[in-house]
């Protein structure tokens, strides 16, 4: 479980980015973190993993606050992905690449090489290959695969499909939803409201450094206070499921505006489509 306890954070004493901030994340929980730019997400991010330190209050991580961890005890508990992948890769070659977390936390062994073989084959990846030299997609994949196999319980993804093409995409949401599938928590910075949607379970909404609204994805991007305050544009099929509504006062309290995951609207906007061709 991670916890912000009354979290106050800055990068200099003069600008404070995090203004008291509380809130809990379960274990194996999908949250996307979502807000305007400056809002202070990836701040967050950074304090979930240590990179950063509260100047006030406290982070957690399964009730152990981040202080008190030493950054090789973080780094096995909480796998971070960067927004720019650039800032990640460091080694000469893919293979060396994907050893090098297992050597950073001296979890050097047969069983590491083992599981870095399954990931390059799993990723169709050429172990000798310079990641310096790779496409952005391709070096997006390799710093997430960096993370995968570690196995850690925790991922923490900053922006993780700026940069991308759909496919590229599709094939890293698709990676992290399987992460989250086999039991890992997942903590997301998005700003694609789409991408949100259609993984996340929990939203939890910032402005200005604090938190302004959290809760299941679709019962938050329906607020349209929420939205105007965080400048959010919610996806084409929240606004669907607002504007019906009130285009048709009939289907207010229906399945087409109180459902919580695109899997229900989906299926009660298809069955309104249905019930009108009868």
């Amino acid at each position: 479980m991670i916890e912000f306890r009354n979290v106050h954070a800055s990068y200099d004493e003069n600008t404070p980015i995090l203004r008291g901030v509380d809130l809990t994340i379960q274990d194996g929980e999908f949250v996307a973190f979502v807000g305007t730019n400056g809002a202070g997400k990836s701040t967050a991010m950074r304090l979930i993993n240590g990179l950063l330190k509260p100047d006030s209050g406290e982070v957690l991580i399964d009730g152990v606050p981040t202080t008190r961890l030493k950054t090789s005890a973080l780094a096995r508990r909480v796998g971070f992905l960067f927004q720019s992948p650039d800032r990640q890769i460091c080694c000469s070659t893919v293979r060396e690449e994907l050893l090098f977390g297992f050597k950073a936390t001296d979890r050097l062994d047969g069983e590491a090489e083992r599981r870095v073989d399954e990931v390059i084959e799993r990723f169709d990846f050429k172990a000798d290959a310079d990641p310096f030299l790779l496409n952005r997609g391709t070096r997006q994949l390799l710093a997430l695969a960096s993370i995968v196999v570690l196995e850690p319980p925790v991922v923490v993804l900053d922006e993780p499909t700026t940069g991308l093409d759909f496919r590229e995409c599709v094939k890293v949401m698709d990676i992290i939803s399987r992460l989250h599938q086999e039991g890992a928590t997942v903590v997301m910075v998005c700003h694609d409201m789409e991408v949100v949607a259609d993984f996340a379970e929990r939203v939890i909404v910032m402005s200005s450094g604090k938190v302004v609204d959290a809760g299941p994805t679709f019962s938050v991007l329906r607020h349209p206070r929420v939205l105007e305050e965080a400048d959010l544009v919610p996806p084409q099929i929240v606004d669907l499921s607002l504007a019906l509504p009130l285009m048709m006062p009939s289907l207010a309290g229906t399945p087409v505006a109180a459902a919580n995951t695109l899997s229900e609207m989906q299926m009660a906007i298809e069955a309104l489509i249905m019930e009108g061709v009868k």
